[in-house]
């Protein structure tokens, strides 16, 4: 009784203290110790957001938020993280807003949403430039140079990075200076110069000790775990990795957790110690569910397979790693390095525009005061002509120099431009080529693996049976990833391109089946003119494969007639059948109707499904 009267006491003068204090202290307060303890940080914010509430102070509300927002930020909760920051964007005060864009763009990164989270940090940028904040604009920097890090533009991360680590040296940021020797010695691990990268992490972990950042010394410490992991030195990144997991959980930070449970279980499935593996994997994927972290997701469920592969389960193992290809193709959208490149861009672009203005701007005070000097001579005679005549020629020759340099700057971004057209083209080679040699190889291995198990031991029927089965599936996917590699290839699919590739479709299935007779139509006149981005002739084509294997499956067609139709506004296909046909309304629709449904809106075409009983059914698909 005695101690819970105690503990009344204790919460009691607490709470008369916290009461009793300023918001503004209580954030500045908060924000200092976060790092090593950011469950006491939250209490303390969420007290100074229920005083300010309760005052109507706007300001120190959206403060509040944006705080409570960077700290679970950091304990791996980031949809709370989103939303709070979000609310906060409501402030009139630009420094603070720049603060929860920024950290928008942090979690937006943590949940791979690239795009989103390059197009936050460089509306923070505008602000921070605007208001010559130096450590910020280099903090600001350091993340745009994680974003290209991330997506694989290795030159662009460094040259950001190396920007900020000059800010961060002139004003004496040791943190900063920390941050960017780490994500500089990520980019030379993932380019296998490991020797270069452990120098720097080391480096990185000893700032972070001076410091005493427990937060960016269990960072530190995971990856110099992870770089003597790859160098085959498998008890000193254990250790590693085990002292980065107890930091972690000291602090609470679920997203450290993932990280820490993914790399430990990692390192024993590769060495063979099978016993405590499952363990670690299941509390990596239950830390990285909550936190909703993409990256810690994906890894737990490949080490899910290669664990089972371990043990012998090749079932479960296949099955998880279905689950993971699905997830990561979720992830992986081939738009995102486009549109970072676009904001690049456009980002680029308002800086000329800016720059432009200023230079306008100059060359009216110039004319300004030209004008008035003008007006004074009038009444000088001769001498007031010549000056004119000077004054005229000087301003001829400004405006001459001011056109040379416009069309150099249209020059300047039409070159650019052109750069990045060029190395998103190089991007879409090297992952195409990735997808042939790689995957296309692995598949064409697992078929002839499964023709030599057929034909090199007697195989009961059911099992033969099985096995041919998944010899035609792969064969399928691999068709498909040929089909996938062929988009990716091109800026632009023409309608000629497209048709080539429906009448090779069309010719397969017409060797496969019997008894059905196939006619392909086109009234399309001067082909070429016509073209689809590669999104909506990929789209496109799988929307006709999918409308002809419906028919060649279930209608029991004779015929089917697939006609092409374009005019200078729409394209129109019909697929038709003169199967026995069925009624919409009354029948459940399957995954390749919906697929179908779903590939339309995407591209955002019109489908249209006739079909009556005995009569046959039409497909039509306008884009």
């Amino acid at each position: 009784m005695k101690n819970l009267v105690f503990l009344f006491l204790f919460v009691f003068c607490q709470s008369t203290v916290f009461a009793q204090q300023d918001p503004i202290q209580l954030n500045d307060s908060a924000m200092s110790l976060y790092k090593n303890d950011p469950q006491k940080a939250v209490l303390i914010l969420e007290k100074a957001l229920q005083i300010s509430e309760k005052n109507k102070k706007e300001f120190q509300i959206a403060q509040s938020k944006n705080n409570l927002g960077i700290v679970y930020r950091d304990l791996g909760d980031f949809e709370k993280a989103k939303q709070l920051s979000s609310e906060a964007l409501l402030t009139n005060d630009s420094i603070l807003k720049a603060s929860a864009y920024n950290n928008i763009g942090v979690v937006n990164r943590n949940m791979a949403k690239y795009d989103e989270a390059l197009r936050y940090y460089l509306k923070a940028l505008d602000i921070y430039q605007a208001k010559q904040m130096k450590s910020e604009i280099a903090t600001t920097f350091n993340s745009i140079g994680l974003v290209y890090s991330y997506n694989g533009i290795n030159t662009k991360a460094i040259e950001y990075h190396l920007k900020a680590k000059a800010i961060f040296e002139t004003i004496e940021n040791k943190k900063g200076i920390s941050e960017v020797y780490n994500n500089i010695a990520i980019i030379y691990a993932n380019d296998g110069d490991l020797e270069q990268a452990l120098d720097y992490f080391k480096y990185s972990l000893k700032i972070e000790e001076t410091l005493d950042d427990k937060k960016g010394i269990a960072e530190s410490v995971n990856n110099v775990g992870a770089v003597f992991y790859y160098m085959n030195e498998i008890d000193s990144a254990l250790v590693y990795f085990r002292k980065s997991l107890a930091i972690e959980k000291s602090i609470g930070d679920m997203a450290g957790i993932s990280a820490s449970y993914n790399n430990l279980a990692n390192v024993l499935i590769e060495n063979g110690r099978l016993k405590e593996t499952k363990t670690y994997i299941d509390s990596a994927m239950y830390f990285a569910e909550n936190s909703k972290i993409a990256v810690d997701i994906e890894v737990a469920l490949d080490n899910y397979s290669r664990y089972y592969e371990a043990k012998n389960d090749t079932k479960t193992a296949l099955n998880y790693y279905k689950e993971m290809v699905v997830f990561r193709d979720s992830l992986l959208n081939i738009a995102t390095n486009e549109k970072i490149a676009e904001l690049e861009i456009e980002y680029q672009t308002e800086k000329k525009e800016k720059e432009i203005l200023s230079q306008r701007a100059d060359l009216a005070e110039q004319n300004l005061s030209l004008n008035e000097k003008n007006t004074q001579l009038l009444g000088l005679g001769v001498l007031a002509a010549v000056l004119t005549l000077l004054g005229y020629l000087f301003y001829s020759q400004q405006r001459l120099k001011n056109r040379q340099l416009q069309k150099e700057n249209e020059l300047k971004d039409a070159l650019v431009k052109i750069e990045t057209q060029n190395r998103l083209q190089e991007q879409r080679l090297r992952i195409s080529r990735d997808l042939h040699d790689n995957i296309g190889a692995q598949l064409t291995f697992i078929i002839s693996s499964l023709d030599n198990l057929k034909y090199g031991f007697k195989i009961p029927e059911k099992l033969s049976n099985k096995l041919k089965n998944i010899s035609e599936f792969t064969t399928t996917t691999i068709y498909e990833l040929r089909d996938t590699i062929w988009a990716m290839n091109k800026n632009a699919i023409t309608l000629e391109d497209l048709q080539s590739r429906i009448s090779n479709f069309i010719d397969k299935a017409d060797l496969a089946t019997e008894n059905i007779k196939f006619e392909f139509n086109s009234n399309i006149s001067d082909i070429d003119r016509f073209k689809l981005s590669s999104l909506q002739g990929m789209n496109l084509y799988r929307i006709i494969q999918e409308a002809i294997n419906n028919s060649i499956k279930y209608s029991k067609a004779k015929h089917i007639t697939i006609d092409f139709n374009c005019n200078d506004q729409q394209i129109k296909v019909d697929v038709t059948d003169d199967g026995k046909g069925f009624v919409l309304e009354h029948t459940q629709l399957g995954n390749g109707i919906n697929n179908m449904k779903k590939r339309t809106q995407e591209i955002k075409a019109e489908l249209i499904i006739l079909s009556k009983l005995n009569q046959g059914t039409t497909i039509t698909i306008t884009v």
